[in-house]
């Protein structure tokens, strides 16, 4: 009985966070091209891209227009399935930060990504390829 008091306080302190944005899950970049193309993504208003458990995901904050002002969802009896299916273990109310293993929140961040993943490695490999011809 103490647990469902706390999650019922815990209920009416809630904010809607999770009816505030959507995170989808996205095709794991492999080239230069394919990160260039997540740059995009992040070009856009209130968009932002993180990878957890190695899993490449697209994050849109953009409030469900079924939230009400008191973030209470008003088609409540009626909500989609992800809604229904929404437990407190997954609260974001409740939950700290998140540890992403990477977390991109500006296109100028994506292309730091993409100078140190692609282009310093291609200069490193120049450079061994250089040493390797010195040295025959």
């Amino acid at each position: 009985m103490a647990k469902k008091k706390a999650k019922k306080v815990l209920c009416n302190k809630c904010t809607g966070l999770c009816c505030r944005y959507f995170a989808l899950p996205i095709e794991t970049p492999e080239d230069k091209e394919d990160h260039d193309d997540i740059k995009w993504y992040l070009c856009h208003k209130d968009i932002t891209v993180f990878v957890e458990d190695g899993d490449w995901y697209i994050n849109i904050k953009n409030k469900c227009k079924h939230l009400g002002k008191d973030y209470k969802c008003r088609i409540y009896d009626k909500r989609p399935r992800i809604c229904r299916g929404y437990r407190h273990s997954d609260c974001d109310f409740t939950d700290g930060e998140y540890d992403y293993e990477l977390h991109f929140t500006s296109g100028r961040q994506m292309e730091e990504y993409i100078k140190i993943k692609f282009d310093n490695n291609v200069k490193e490999k120049q450079k061994s390829k250089k040493k390797k011809k010195r040295k025959k």
